[in-house]
């Protein structure tokens, strides 16, 4: 059905039009409860890149074998088992290779698999009939479009803390109207998508 969509549209939809955090509003529990800091802001977007791709990618698969023996009613038991394993792989990776990190994302990792933006991507890619090829790239721009959610988001807030807002915007306030200006400055892409 969408085997005529090109690979570059694709990439750039899902990473600056439909951007899953600031456009469609997906994955926002994390958006606004660990991008304080840049460096770990950064990390867990990689984390969420990476399940989010080797999930979709083995999603895809799982999906095929569905349709062609008719049980397409365990997709979405099947895709979040997927997401589960991805997440705890990447968990027991960070756990080994960085203790420090994973103290410090806490349980921001093993919630990435209840983010709905992970579930989404499959979901989204299943229903909009995506080839492997087509399947891949939304997901690298859907999560690369998160990655740039929290980058920006932490950076911003790594900044505002040099700053001395009014005691009535600080805390979760001023993160809120920085998300919101963020979210009307990815509304701006819209007009890329041609309709």
């Amino acid at each position: 059905m969408n085997s005529n969509l090109s690979l570059s549209y694709i990439f750039i939809d899902s990473l600056l039009i439909h951007n899953f955090v600031l456009s469609v509003f997906l994955g926002m529990c994390s958006f606004i409860g660990i991008s304080r800091k840049q460096a770990t802001a950064t990390r867990l977007g990689l984390a969420v890149m990476f399940v989010i791709v080797a999930s979709s990618a083995l999603c895809y698969g799982t999906n095929l074998i569905l349709v062609q023996y008719h049980t397409e009613y365990l997709r979405i038991i099947l895709y979040i088992v997927i997401i589960a394993a991805m997440v705890q792989l990447t968990e027991m990776f960070i756990k080994k290779t960085s203790p420090a990190l994973f103290r410090e994302l806490g349980i921001f990792l093993p919630l990435i698999t209840t983010n709905c933006a992970v579930l989404a991507v499959p979901l989204f890619q299943t229903s909009r009939e995506y080839t492997l090829a087509q399947s891949v790239v939304f997901s690298v721009g859907a999560s690369g479009g998160y990655l740039l959610a929290m980058f920006l988001m932490s950076v911003i807030r790594e900044h505002m803390e040099l700053s001395d807002p009014a005691d009535l915007s600080r805390g979760a306030v001023l993160t809120l109207i920085i998300a919101g200006i963020l979210s009307l400055s990815f509304m701006g892409f819209a007009g890329m998508g041609g309709g």
